[in-house]
């Protein structure tokens, strides 16, 4: 590991100016992701600024009935806070699906959040990769690709966003509250990750020296209706081939409203736009369920290896919708 410097921030103010004035900088939550790659050398910061210590730590109700979650929430502790649980169990079931209990414990909502887009070749520091080194080239391609992207992916870059919690908040509507040098600003998250388009090296839309401090959960009443599925190789210690967040409300054998994201299948997480379009008003049958998801699924552009993850993600979200309606199918 590379020599660096350490500091703990003692206010929100302090730890923006800290990490704005050294481009080399970066903040320091529960350094899961963080360390590790600081240790292969995929990436290089002078200076860490320990967030952990500043006052981010709650889950709060909001005026209008919607939660917020402090940045530095722990992920054991989101996934098991009453409120989550009772109001978002989509959140609380990614939230357990990611990683291991001791991980859990030490990561943060933020930090989490965060987490890099990437695959075998980003972390191999002897291969090219352009979300390492713009321009050296994107191996993955015609190489080891099976668990990359189907959707979004651009010539530059076809790897993959593997968090899971970011996949439920997505189908969430929620928002991310970020403090930066220019001040604050609230950011949907749809809009916090990005796809890599000629610039594959920046995951999110975050500008150096931005700092999230909380997420905001809407007043969704459909949410107590949600769940959260991921399909992996092995039931631990491995991320999603493809993970499956949804939400649904049915009245008189119709589809009212539904939300709907999958993971592990683009550079950021996929919000079924067109599916739940499509869907709003139909039969909640899985019928109705499929022909959706064929119409998300139209933009799909699978690589030599990784076809199977289309017939995986309409399968898993089909059964998830299902199973949502009380259905049996």
């Amino acid at each position: 590991m590379k020599p660096f410097a350490y500091e703990r921030a003692a206010d929100v103010a302090g730890a923006v100016a800290a990490v704005t004035a050294s481009p080399g900088a970066a903040f320091l939550g529960g350094g899961t992701n963080l360390v590790d790659y600081l240790k292969i050398g995929t990436l290089r910061h002078d200076l860490l600024v320990d967030v952990t210590g500043l006052p981010l730590d709650r889950v709060e109700d909001l005026p209008d009935g919607g939660l917020r979650i402090g940045a530095g929430v722990r992920n054991s502790d989101l996934a098991a806070h009453p409120a989550v649980r009772e109001r978002y169990p989509v959140l609380s079931q990614a939230v357990l699906a990611g990683a291991s209990g001791q991980l859990r414990n030490l990561a943060t909502t933020g930090g989490n959040l965060l987490q890099r887009t990437r695959c075998l070749y980003f972390q191999d520091v002897s291969k090219p990769c352009n979300k390492r080194e713009p321009g050296t080239g994107c191996p993955a391609r015609d190489g080891e690709h099976r668990d990359l992207a189907v959707l979004g992916w651009s010539d530059a870059c076809v790897a993959t966003y593997p968090g899971d919690m970011a996949v439920a908040l997505a189908a969430l509507d929620a928002t991310v509250r970020v403090t930066g040098p220019a001040g604050d600003r609230v950011i949907p998250l749809e809009e916090l990750h990005r796809l890599p388009g000629d610039e594959p090296q920046r995951d999110s839309t975050l500008a150096h020296g931005e700092l999230i401090t909380a997420v905001d959960l809407p007043p969704l009443p459909l949410a107590r209706r949600s769940s959260y599925g991921k399909a992996r190789d092995r039931a631990s210690f491995a991320f999603a081939l493809a993970s499956v967040a949804a939400a649904l409300e049915v009245r008189d054998g119709l589809v009212a409203d539904l939300r709907l994201a999958f993971g592990s299948v683009a550079h950021k997480p996929w919000r079924a736009h067109h599916a739940e379009e499509a869907l709003r008003g139909a039969p909640a049958t899985p019928e109705s369920y499929a022909r959706a998801l064929d119409a998300e699924l139209e933009q799909a552009r699978p690589l030599r290896d990784n076809g199977f993850k289309i017939l995986l993600l309409r399968r898993m979200a089909t059964a998830a919708l299902d199973e949502l309606a009380g259905g049996a199918a």
